[in-house]
């Protein structure tokens, strides 16, 4: 499928990436580049190749939040549909089997802030600056909010989502909003070397994992671990189960297939 907010690329690496491409507009969100970006990420995870996918900006953005220029003259209903589409992509993320991390530079603010805290992991150059912004617009990140949220907890959230203002690279990383903090020009090889890192785990153990850990994000504490001891159960069933065991026994490097 050709994309026209999209730029999906792969390589030999089992790698995927996704580049927001509007960087004229700083990569904003419009119904376009919403639609798009669930289309990439879904053929990435149905890709058998592709084991880990990068979600990057074109330009001097990673994303800036969601393009307002054709804001007014809608009913609520209409308001409501037209954010639906925008944020269904902080939604999809966890749903895909396959691990998803976030590339950032440049601004990541508020859908924008809210799409790095719904990937999976984050590394972030330190150029970096996040924040819930919408509040200096007479709006507000409800939506965005949500994945913060369950990355950085109640207090920090709520005042991100007051105030509008924006933090440092390193600020996130301290919250919990960004795994890890690299100087710019080593943004693209430090990202791509995180990702080749995980590709090289067994596939099903990650997707697995990624799986049982939103399932039981919201579970009752006992529930939790009885269903993760289940999915722990299946995992050990698999080919790369057996295969990682041999491997670690042989003194060798594990061959994973993904089954």
């Amino acid at each position: 499928m050709n994309f026209k907010s999209i730029i999906m690329e792969t390589n030999n690496n089992h790698i995927g990436s996704v580049t927001l491409n509007r960087p004229e507009h700083l990569n904003t969100f419009n119904m376009e580049l919403a639609k798009e970006l669930i289309l990439s990420l879904e053929q990435l995870d149905q890709d058998p190749e592709i084991r880990v996918i990068l979600i990057k900006g074109a330009g001097r953005a990673f994303c800036a939040g969601i393009d307002v220029s054709d804001f007014f003259g809608k009913t609520a209903m209409q308001y409501k549909e037209w954010i639906e589409v925008m944020e269904a992509p902080l939604i999809h993320i966890s749903k895909i089997k396959k691990p998803v991390i976030a590339q950032v530079h440049g601004p990541a603010v508020a859908n924008g802030c809210g799409l790095v805290g719904a990937c999976d992991l984050a590394i972030a150059a330190k150029n970096s600056k996040f924040g819930l912004t919408a509040i200096n617009v007479g709006l507000n990140c409800i939506g965005p909010v949500v994945p913060i949220l369950r990355s950085i907890g109640r207090k920090r959230a709520l005042e991100l989502l007051f105030s509008g203002d924006t933090i440092d690279a390193d600020e996130a990383r301290s919250i919990g909003l960004v795994n890890k903090v690299v100087e710019d020009d080593k943004l693209e090889e430090e990202a791509m070397k995180w990702a080749i890192h995980l590709s090289r785990k067994s596939p099903i153990a990650l997707q697995i994992a990624k799986k049982a850990f939103y399932d039981a994000e919201d579970m009752e504490y006992y529930r939790a671990f009885s269903y993760m001891n289940e999915a722990f159960a299946r995992l050990c069933s698999t080919e790369d189960a057996k295969e990682g065991i041999n491997a670690f026994l042989e003194k060798r490097v594990p061959d994973y297939k993904g089954k």
